[in-house]
């Protein structure tokens, strides 16, 4: 845990979830959508409450950023839960035609249903939902093969619900990223700090980037796709040298001696992280 907390629940986030509420019950299939370097601090915890009686599809975007290891072990992991994981890079496209795919199976399995009740077959009605900037709306922008909705990576950009049609037989709705009013996991919050998906308003720059530090020395035992040379050619930081106190052992590096340097190495190394610069890491291992 760091601090101060990270909490972070603007405005445009409240209000959509109230709209989120009200057309829910409208909608036939949700595709959730998460983080594959964070797919369990990614997932919102009353998204059951939410999606009771609703077709589901499981997407996990940015495949690009974790190894395929990892990728097979939480495949492995979400199939033992009962869950199929749809993989996905929605920046290039790929794995997008296979979820439309299985979002068009799924929405002609509720027609037939809708026929068997005399009612007339329609377009189906989907709900893209997930955490801040997971990619929910570059992938809408890959399912219909056009920038139709605003897209960046940075969380916070889309504030309000806009229904999209793709051909005659989805109409997706771009909502919002989600969250909980209060983050009571702290180190899930730590992770979405670590990988963007809030706000940078919500936490202090330097705690993070130590904290991460923390996860990295951790992660070098663990997981083979980190390399720690790159933390010592790149920052003047050696990992195997860490100390309990990390401000301490950060001063005594070569390349952090005031505040300042602290802020701008603690950036640095965060943004090469969401850049892939220190290679494909997953933050969380399947349980």
């Amino acid at each position: 845990m760091i601090s101060p907390l990270i909490q972070w629940y603007p405005g445009h986030i409240a209000k959509a979830e109230k709209q989120l509420k009200k057309h829910i019950d409208k909608v036939d299939l949700v595709i959730e959508v998460r983080d594959a370097r964070i797919p369990i601090s990614t997932s919102h915890p009353h998204l059951e409450k939410w999606i009771t009686n609703k077709k589901h599809l499981l997407v996990i975007n940015r495949r690009d950023m974790i190894t395929n290891k990892a990728i097979k072990e939480w495949d492995q992991w979400f199939k033992s839960e009962g869950k199929t994981p749809w993989w996905c890079n929605a920046k290039n496209g790929n794995g997008v035609a296979m979820i439309k795919e299985a979002a068009i199976r799924l929405g002609d399995e509720l027609n037939e249903r809708r026929k068997s009740r005399g009612m007339r077959s329609r377009a189906v009605r989907a709900l893209t939902l997930g955490f801040p900037n997971v990619g929910k709306s570059a992938l809408i922008n890959r399912l219909t093969m056009q920038k139709v909705v605003e897209s960046s990576r940075r969380a916070g950009v889309t504030k309000s619900l806009r229904w999209v049609r793709l051909g005659q037989q989805l109409d997706l709705l771009d909502a919002p990223g989600v969250l909980p009013p209060r983050l009571e996991n702290q180190k899930a919050a730590l992770l979405l700090a670590i990988c963007d998906d809030i706000g940078q308003a919500a936490y202090d720059v330097e705690s993070v980037g130590i904290a991460f530090l923390r996860l990295l020395s951790a992660l070098e035992e663990t997981y083979s796709g980190f390399n720690k040379e790159s933390l010592k050619e790149r920052y003047g930081i050696a990992l195997e040298n860490c100390e309990p106190n990390v401000h301490d052992w950060l001063a005594n590096s070569a390349s952090v001696h005031t505040s300042d340097d602290l802020r701008r190495m603690a950036q640095k190394l965060l943004d090469d992280f969401r850049k892939l610069l220190l290679g494909q890491i997953s933050l969380e291992l399947p349980k």
